[in-house]
């Protein structure tokens, strides 16, 4: 059916043709809509028609020419329709057939194509079709980007013209993750992951959002996503292997470290003063006695 939407897609944006890439999904929800569109607008411009055409046909022209005899102003004879019975001029209930075959051969063939159509949506990628995986986690209230180096940030670079692959998840509360821009969206649930992947064609800058009310922070849960040229992706992703792994295992370490050495200290003093006062006691029982003894022998 892209031969319905071709002429409307050029319309509405004759400047954007790169924007909405074939195979892509965004172009899947713009064929879709488009083609919607067209069809609802061409059936309901012929309905409405129709309907004005029989309003004119069977209208009261008040002079009482049609005073229960069945003719119009005009002097022919009109063949009204009766509730309850099927016409029976005209070809009697052809017209009504005729209507209901059609309407449910456009409603058929609309439920076909676009189940077909979003099959692409959950479909595996193409044969050949270089994919990039991203794990995106939310929290009250951002975003954290996981590459597949270890590397974590909050701000999602992306390299132009590949399919990015992205896992979602939450830390927290439901979230839900997308990028309007380019038609994808996925649940954040905490202890589940849910999948989902698009294409951005067009360097520039975006925004991703949550689509879910998470609380007092949520319409300010946005994050910047940056489509680069592969070439350019490609060194600050080389630049990035790692870094972000090293600096928080030495965080993670030195932390344990300080956390010990403070728990041995601790248990340290603790116990010393446990022997000091236990031994301070014991002698003062022992003095206690010798003293007893010497007063009775004296």
């Amino acid at each position: 059916m892209w031969w319905l939407t071709a002429p409307l897609r050029t319309a509405v944006v004759p400047a954007q043709s790169g924007i909405i890439p074939r195979g892509t999904m965004v172009e899947v929800f713009e064929e879709i809509y488009l083609v919607f569109l067209v069809l609802g607008t061409l059936v309901g411009v012929v309905v409405i028609g129709y309907m004005c055409y029989l309003g004119y046909q069977y209208r009261d022209t008040g002079d009482g020419s049609d005073g229960g005899d069945g003719s119009g102003g005009d002097g022919k004879k009109i063949d009204r329709p009766t509730l309850g019975e099927l016409p029976a001029g005209s070809g009697g209930g052809r017209k009504l057939f005729t209507s209901l075959a059609l309407s449910a051969i456009i409603v058929i063939s609309l439920i076909a194509w676009t189940y077909g159509t979003l099959l692409f949506v959950e479909g595996a990628p193409a044969e050949g079709q270089q994919d990039f995986e991203v794990s995106v986690t939310g929290y009250q209230f951002g975003w954290e980007f996981e590459y597949p180096n270890g590397h974590t940030v909050d701000t999602l670079r992306i390299p132009a013209g590949e399919r990015i692959d992205i896992t979602v998840t939450s830390r927290d509360v439901w979230h839900n993750f997308g990028i309007p821009a380019f038609k994808v969206k996925s649940d954040a649930i905490p202890g589940q992951q849910t999948d989902a992947w698009f294409i951005a064609e067009q360097p520039g800058t975006y925004q991703a959002v949550c689509y879910e009310l998470c609380g007092a922070g949520h319409s300010a849960m946005n994050a910047d996503v940056i489509v680069m040229e592969p070439e350019k992706f490609e060194q600050w992703y080389a630049n990035t292997s790692g870094s972000n792994g090293s600096a928080n295992a030495s965080s993670g370490n030195a932390t344990n470290a300080t956390g010990s050495g403070a728990n041995a200290t601790a248990g340290n003093g603790t116990s010393g003063n446990g022997t000091g006062g236990n031994g301070t006691s014991g002698n003062g029982t022992v003095n206690a006695l010798i003293a007893d003894t010497a007063s009775k022998l004296a």
